[in-house]
C-alpha cells in the first residue's frame, strides 16, 4: 500500500514538462499546487511556465509568494513587488505583507510600505491606526471612531485598536452603547454581544437577556422580563419596542406610551425617531406628528431621510425643505436630496434657487438627472452625441499586456482575476480610452463589463455602449407578442442581469430577466409551456419569454402603470399595490417612498434605463416624469403627467 501511495504522489506532483503538457495545462497544474499549498510543485510549475513564455506565468509566482509570504525575508518581498509593480495582484501581496509586518509590530517597515498601498482594506486601516497610536499619534485613536460606529463586523485585528481607544477613553461608554444599539437594530446579535462585553459591569445573567429579547421581543415586553434600571435593560426594551412597532405600529406606540417615563431624555428622542420612521415606512398618516416630537438634529441618517419622504407623501414642501436643510452636509449633497430640495424650492415659487440646483444635476446621466431635465423643460440643451472609438484606439487597448491577460483569464473561466486585470488596466484611462475598452468588451460579448466601463466616462460618452441591446430579435419578438415597450424590457433586463445569461441572484432568480424558479414553473403552467423544464431557465429565448410574460402580467395587474409593474416584478404584486396611495400621487413620489431600499432603487434605475433605451433604440420619446405617471390607489393611471403639489 505504501509503495502505491508513493507512486501516486510521484504521478500527482510530477513536473508538467515530464508529461509534455501545454502551457494552459501547466497553468492548471500550478493552480492545483497552489490550492494544496505544495510549494515544490508550484515552484517547478512557475519555472516551466516562464520557460514556455506563457502570458500568465507571473500568476504562478504570485501564488508562490502568497503561500511563502510569512517566511520570506523583506528583500524577497520587495523584489517581488518591484518586479510585478504593473500587475493588479502586487497590491494584494503588499496588503498581506502589511498585515504580517503589523503582527510582528514592525511599524517602521509597515509605514514605509503603506504609502504604496492603494487598496481599501479595513484590516490594514486598523493596523495603520494602531501603529500610529503606538508611535505616539493619538489623533489616530479619534479617527478610529468612524470604524467603530458600524453595524458591520470589523476584521478581528481591529479589536486591538478599539482596546487602545477604550483604554485612552476615546471610546466612551456612550459609544459602546450606541454601537450596541446599532447592531441590535440590524439584527447582528453576535456582534451586539461582543460589543457590550466591553462594559465590564455586566453579568452573565444580564448577557442572556439579549437572547431572550431577540427571540421574542413582544413576550419580553408583556411579561416585563427586562428591568429598566440598568443601561442594558433600557437598551433591550428600546429594541423590543422598535421591533414590535415594525410589524404592529399601533401596539408599539401604545407600549411606548406606557413605558416612556422609564427612559432618559436622549433615549426618548432616539425612540421617537425610530417610531416616526417606522410610521413613515408604513405610509402612516401619523408619521409627521411623531416626527414633531423630536428635533431633526437628534435623528439618525435613515430617520431624517424618511421624514422627508413622509413630508412628500403629505405634499408638505415646507417640511421637505427644512428637513433637507437640517441634514448633515454630506447627506444633503446626495442626488436624491438635491433633487427634492429643488422641487421644494419650485413648489414655493423660488424658481431661481430651484434652477441653480437642477441645472448641474441635469448633467448627471442618472434617474435624478433625468428628473431634473424634466423640471427644466426647454431650458436644457440636447444631450451630447456618442463618441465612437476608432479601430486604432480599440487596437491600442487590446495590445496592452494587462488587457491581454484579462482576455486569457476570461478564456480560462477565471472571471474574478480577469475583471481585476481589466480594472487595473483601465484605472487611469481618459474618457476616449475608456470607451475603446468598452467597445473591446462589447466585441467579446462581455456586456456587463462593457456597461460598467462605459459608465465611468466623465465628459465624453457613448450611450450605445452604456445601454447595449443584445439578443435584439428575441427581445423584440416577445415584447411584441406581449404588447410591451421594448425599451422597458431592455431597461429591466439591464438592471436584472446586465445581460449575463448565467446570472443567478442570492435568492435563486436566474437568467437574463432573473426569473425565480417557482415563478417560472407557474408561468409555464399558466401560459401552456408544456415542454418546460427547470433547466431551461438559463436558455436565452426561454428566459426572455418567461420574463416578458410575467412583466405583462404585472402590468395588467397594475392597470397599465409601468412604475408599479416594475415594483411588482421585483417585490411582488401585493407589495406594489400596498405601497400605492389612496389619492392621486406623482409617480416619482411613489417610487421615492417605496419602503424596501432594493426595490426603491430598482424601480428608479429601471425607469431611467427605459428612457435611455428609448433614445438608444429610436422608439417613442417619453420623459421620465411621464413614464412614472400619476398613481392612484387601485393601480390605475391618470392621463395627465402632473399632480398638484
Amino acid at each position: 500500500m505504501k509503495h502505491w501511495a508513493t507512486l501516486f504522489s510521484i504521478f500527482l506532483f510530477a513536473t508538467p514538462s515530464a508529461w509534455g503538457m501545454s502551457a494552459e495545462q501547466t497553468f492548471a497544474h500550478a493552480q492545483s499546487a497552489y490550492q494544496s499549498k505544495n510549494v515544490k510543485a508550484l515552484t517547478d510549475d512557475a519555472s516551466q511556465l516562464h520557460a514556455q513564455n506563457y502570458l500568465l506565468a507571473p500568476y504562478a509566482d504570485y501564488w508562490l509568494m502568497l503561500i511563502t509570504l510569512s517566511s520570506s525575508d523583506k528583500s524577497a518581498v520587495r523584489d517581488f513587488l518591484s518586479q510585478y509593480a504593473d500587475y493588479p495582484f502586487a497590491d494584494k501581496v503588499r496588503g498581506e505583507w502589511l498585515k504580517t509586518l503589523a503582527k510582528r509590530q514592525d511599524w517602521e517597515t509597515f509605514f514605509a510600505e503603506l504609502i504604496n498601498f492603494k487598496r481599501d482594506d479595513l484590516a490594514v486601516t486598523c493596523y495603520s491606526l494602531e501603529g500610529r497610536a503606538k508611535k505616539g499619534d493619538l489623533i489616530a485613536l479619534t479617527e478610529g471612531k468612524a470604524l467603530w460606529m458600524s453595524a458591520a463586523e470589523q476584521p478581528a485585528n481591529c479589536e486591538s485598536l478599539f482596546d487602545l481607544m477604550q483604554a485612552s477613553k476615546v471610546l466612551t461608554q456612550d459609544d459602546i452603547w450606541s454601537r450596541f444599539r446599532l447592531a441590535m437594530q440590524e439584527g447582528k446579535i453576535a456582534l451586539a454581544k461582543s460589543i457590550i462585553q466591553r462594559d465590564s459591569n455586566l453579568s452573565k445573567l444580564e448577557m442572556k437577556l439579549i437572547d431572550v429579547v431577540y427571540q421574542n421581543p413582544q413576550l419580553a415586553l408583556e411579561k416585563k422580563i427586562i428591568p429598566f434600571k440598568s443601561h442594558l435593560g433600557r437598551a433591550l426594551n428600546l429594541y423590543a419596542i422598535d421591533k414590535l412597532a415594525r410589524s404592529k405600529l399601533d401596539e408599539g406606540l401604545s407600549t411606548w406610551s406606557k413605558y416612556i417615563v422609564q427612559f432618559e431624555a436622549d433615549e426618548q428622542a432616539y425612540m421617537w425617531g425610530r417610531l416616526a420612521m417606522q410610521a413613515a415606512r408604513r405610509h402612516d398618516a401619523e408619521a409627521l406628528n411623531l416626527y414633531a416630537k423630536v428635533n431633526n438634529s437628534e435623528l439618525e441618517k435613515d430617520a431624517i431621510a424618511w421624514k422627508v419622504r413622509a413630508a412628500l407623501l403629505d405634499r408638505n414642501w415646507t417640511i421637505v425643505l427644512s428637513t433637507i436643510e437640517d441634514m448633515q452636509p454630506t447627506q444633503q449633497e446626495e442626488q436624491v436630496w438635491r433633487y427634492w430640495k429643488a422641487r421644494a424650492y419650485k413648489a414655493q415659487n423660488a424658481t431661481t434657487k430651484a434652477n441653480a440646483i437642477l441645472l448641474p444635476l441635469s448633467r448627471e446621466h442618472t434617474y435624478y438627472g433625468l428628473l431634473a431635465k424634466d423640471e427644466l423643460g426647454e431650458v436644457i440643451a440636447n444631450p451630447p452625441s456618442n463618441y465612437v472609438p476608432t479601430e486604432n484606439e480599440v487596437q491600442l487597448v487590446q495590445n496592452q499586456a494587462a488587457i491581454q491577460r484579462s482576455l486569457e483569464l476570461q478564456k480560462l473561466d477565471m472571471r474574478w482575476e480577469s475583471r481585476a486585470e481589466w480594472a487595473w488596466a483601465t484605472k487611469d484611462y481618459d474618457d476616449k480610452q475608456m470607451l475603446a475598452a468598452a467597445e473591446l468588451a462589447m466585441r467579446q460579448a462581455w456586456y456587463d463589463l462593457a456597461i460598467s466601463t462605459a459608465e465611468k466616462t466623465k465628459f465624453v460618452h457613448n450611450f450605445i455602449l452604456r445601454y447595449p441591446a443584445p439578443y435584439r430579435e428575441t427581445v423584440q419578438t416577445f415584447a411584441k407578442d406581449y404588447g410591451l415597450d421594448e425599451a422597458w424590457v431592455y431597461g429591466l433586463t439591464r438592471q436584472e442581469s446586465r445581460f449575463v445569461s448565467y446570472a443567478k441572484s442570492g435568492v435563486g432568480a436566474s437568467g437574463l430577466m432573473q426569473v425565480m424558479p417557482a415563478t417560472a414553473a407557474w408561468i409555464a403552467k399558466r401560459a401552456g409551456f408544456n415542454d418546460y423544464r427547470q433547466t431551461m431557465i438559463h436558455q436565452t429565448e426561454t428566459n426572455v419569454k418567461l420574463g416578458t410574460y410575467y412583466l405583462r402580467y404585472t402590468l395588467d395587474l397594475m392597470s397599465g402603470q409601468a412604475a408599479m409593474a416594475t415594483a411588482a416584478y421585483n417585490a411582488g404584486p401585493g407589495n406594489a399595490r400596498h405601497w400605492a396611495p389612496k389619492k392621486p400621487m406623482e409617480g416619482a413620489i411613489y417610487a421615492e417612498t417605496i419602503p424596501i431600499l432594493e426595490t426603491r432603487q430598482y424601480v428608479q434605475k429601471v425607469m431611467a434605463n427605459t428612457c435611455f433605451y428609448s433614445n438608444r433604440l429610436g422608439t417613442k420619446s417619453i420623459s421620465l416624469k411621464q413614464r412614472l405617471g400619476v398613481i392612484i390607489g387601485d393601480g390605475n393611471i391618470i392621463a395627465n403627467d402632473d399632480v398638484d403639489g
